[in-house]
């Protein structure tokens, strides 16, 4: 008897949803079509391209199903991010939200606070949702496991190399791509590369050039320390007990003192522009950024031809890589329109269409059919030899490594903003010690000299 009953309320609830399903569907019409207003911060050559996608959808699915895209407002996204935040909150001034919306999870968790967020996990079923990576879904599983934010691409990081600079001084030095895979080997080559290049100028002394910089120091400390077993933020607090941060310092702090790693508030492009560096972590999307051409110091020029690597690894570490990117986050508002963002969403991440959106970047695929066959045979077809690159290098990560999901949690920006600082400028005034003392020291004397209590000094201070 209980069995029964069980089997019929079963069919109730299955029925229910069916017939929720059905109902939300046949409210679509045409005739009278309904309008979802976007906000979106996807500028310059992917703006066109959504621009196109968006009157494709428009003319396609759309009108078949009733729904009407319209575009309201373009932003960057820290632009973005301020609207949606003002919005959430109530301010004075604040635009009315639009029905859905880019957004990254920071963001999107503000918004899904003040319960604006429609769980747009419920407009797909368990086997549709299957199709996706499921790292990317688990980004946006914001609270209480409701999909909050649904990916449309991602980004990770990579290793950047100008080959043309490197094989010149590789021939000479007898080093190789092999030995750049771990951050240990980044760090023994950049010690022999400065050693070279300061022996093309032997009339000055100590002119050697930096070789590799991470573009996020915070980034290599979480990652590094992922890689080694250990979490580094924990508690909302960064923990510099564990065991892999020392390693992560000392593939940092003494390289960068000695001048064999950059110490440089900005991006590493910016220093690739110039041949001040040779290699460079950064992601996946910064390959719209890497210089065609470098301009040395004299104003000579030399072309660049870049080998695009997977993410290096700390020796005896597992292969992990950051994962970020925004996605789509669908606002609160009647059934029917968030159902139509449902529609909308599964036509815009089908391998086909979402390739396309980013066949001109260095984002990545959201599905797990993308980032096989069809990626690969999609890339036949970019145009771009460092995108294609750059998605030849994804799919092998794809296969071998696992992503990680930064912490999220309302001061996390802060601990990065102050620790990158105070890791730059201990690092920068002992190096700017350093050199001064290699005029009556040697080498490995002045390094024992300023680096002394540096390390206890450091994570003595405190970071909130």
């Amino acid at each position: 008897m209980k069995k029964t009953i069980g089997i019929i309320v079963l069919l109730i609830l299955v029925s229910s949803w069916l017939l929720t399903g059905c109902q939300n569907e046949n409210s679509l019409s045409p005739r009278n079509p309904v309008t979802l207003t976007v906000w979106h911060n996807y500028g310059g050559q992917m703006k066109n391209t959504m621009d196109e996608m968006v009157d494709e959808f428009n003319a396609t699915v759309g009108a078949e199903k009733g729904i009407i895209l319209s575009v309201t407002s373009i932003s960057g996204s820290d632009t973005l991010h301020e609207k949606l935040t003002m919005a959430a909150k109530g301010d004075p001034g604040a635009p009315q939200l639009p029905d859905i919306t880019t957004a990254y999870p920071k963001t999107a968790l503000t918004l899904a606070q003040e319960g604006l967020l429609a769980d747009i996990g419920e407009q797909f079923t368990q086997e549709e949702l299957s199709a996706y990576v499921p790292q990317f879904l688990e980004e946006g599983r914001l609270m209480n496991g409701k999909l909050y934010v649904f990916p449309i691409a991602k980004s990770t990081e990579v290793l950047f190399v100008n080959k043309t600079i490197f094989n010149r001084f590789a021939k000479d030095m007898g080093v190789s791509f092999k030995d750049l895979k771990t951050f240990e080997g980044i760090v023994k080559v950049a010690g022999k590369y400065y050693e070279w290049s300061d022996k093309q100028t032997p009339d000055i002394k100590n002119d050697g050039k930096t070789f590799f910089m991470p573009d996020s120091l915070f980034n290599f400390v979480l990652v590094g320390c992922e890689q080694m077993g250990d979490d580094f933020v924990r508690d909302n607090r960064l923990d510099f007990s564990i065991q892999a941060f020392s390693k992560v310092w000392d593939c940092f702090y003494e390289p960068a003192v000695r001048g064999h790693v950059a110490i440089f508030d900005g991006y590493s492009s910016d220093l690739a522009k110039t041949g001040d560096v040779v290699c460079n972590t950064g992601s996946t999307a910064g390959v719209l950024f890497l210089p065609s051409v470098v301009t040395y110091a004299d104003n000579t020029t030399e072309p660049t031809d870049y080998a695009i690597m997977s993410y290096p690894v700390f020796e005896g570490g597992k292969k992990i890589a950051i994962q970020r990117g925004g996605g789509i986050c669908c606002i609160k508002s009647t059934k029917e329109k968030e159902y139509a963002a449902g529609i909308f969403l599964k036509w815009f991440t089908e391998p086909k269409q979402n390739l396309r959106f980013l066949s001109s970047t260095g984002y990545l695929p959201v599905t797990v059919k993308a980032f096989g066959d069809v990626m690969t045979k999609e890339i036949d077809n970019v145009s771009d030899v460092n995108i294609k690159k750059i998605l030849s290098t994804a799919i092998e990560m794809q296969k071998e490594y696992d992503f990680y999901i930064p912490p999220l949690f309302d001061d996390f920006d802060k601990l990065q903003k102050e620790y990158e600082s105070r890791l730059k400028q201990i690092a920068a005034e002992s190096r700017e010690e350093y050199q001064k003392l290699l005029d009556s020291k040697d080498a490995n004397t002045a390094f024992q000299m300023v680096s002394e209590g540096v390390f206890d000094n450091f994570i003595s201070r405190s970071f909130q």
